[in-house]
């Protein structure tokens, strides 16, 4: 079954907008902040407080549109069962489950952005390596099994979705947001990746990334188009030791970098 039939097409229309929608403000943040930032290697002077907000934005203007399909199903069964305070303060719990989710990655990635960062400073040939090794890991987990698995979970959802209903009610909507949440992080980790040698505020990289997921989970040739893109991402590793434009994520665009904080 294909995610868009877990709904009827006016209502997946309507939800889809609001989804839409969602993922539209969060993108206007995330391009308010990236037109006041230089691209380079590490974590942009952000601490990890601000760098975890700022990706829990990124990931809602990536994956709302694509995760819509699973979400959207499962806060109708909310609204069914509740109203009021209790359907708003479950909606809320399945959203917070699956942000947790990737908020628990962003801290990897943050981990990841500092060594890279502090590597990349002593060492600027290190960037063509780290670069190369970030595509080859991203072009491989395309073929990987776990990357198979997750991916037709989110794809077809509704055996998850009738699991789901079986769990007991105490926080149950944390757990099944979370849950979803951790299938969609096995499922995209890789192409997250790619933002170390692209830049972590490389809108047109987001952008193109936001396409490639929306694109594999819910296109019936999705796991075709997966392929593809596993064997663009081992082309680029073996380009980048040799062209540093593909980096620049890891080459520094001016004297310094100072610490950001969030524009209003």
């Amino acid at each position: 079954m294909r995610p868009g039939n877990l709904l009827p097409a006016r209502e997946m229309t309507a939800a889809w907008s609001l989804m839409l929608l969602l993922a539209l403000l969060a993108w206007l943040l995330v391009v308010g902040q990236a037109s006041g930032s230089e691209m380079g290697p590490g974590t942009m002077g952000l601490g990890l407080p601000l760098f975890l907000l700022l990706w829990v934005i990124m990931m809602a203007a990536m994956m709302f549109p694509s995760v819509s399909p699973v979400a959207i199903t499962w806060v109708r069964g909310i609204g069914r069962q509740s109203s009021g305070t209790v359907r708003a303060a479950r909606v809320t719990q399945f959203v917070g489950g699956y942000l947790i989710a990737w908020t628990a990655f962003g801290l990897a990635v943050y981990g990841i952005l500092t060594v890279t960062g502090r590597l990349v400073d002593s060492h600027p040939e290190a960037g063509r390596w780290i670069g190369a090794g970030a595509f080859l890991l991203a072009g491989l987990h395309q073929f990987s099994p776990l990357k198979n698995v997750c991916l037709r979970h989110c794809r077809s959802p509704m055996g998850q979705l009738v699991r789901y209903a079986g769990y007991r009610s105490r926080a149950r909507d944390l757990r099944v947001g979370a849950h979803h949440g951790l299938y969609c992080v096995g499922c995209c980790w890789g192409l997250m990746i790619v933002l170390v040698p692209l830049g972590t505020m490389n809108i047109a990289a987001m952008a193109g990334l936001a396409v490639v997921i929306f694109i594999e989970k819910l296109w019936r040739l999705g796991p075709v188009f997966s392929t593809a893109v596993g064997v663009v991402f081992l082309v680029l590793a073996a380009l980048a030791p040799f062209q540093s434009w593909l980096l620049p994520g890891l080459e520094h665009s001016g004297p310094s970098m100072q610490p950001m904080t969030l524009s209003d």
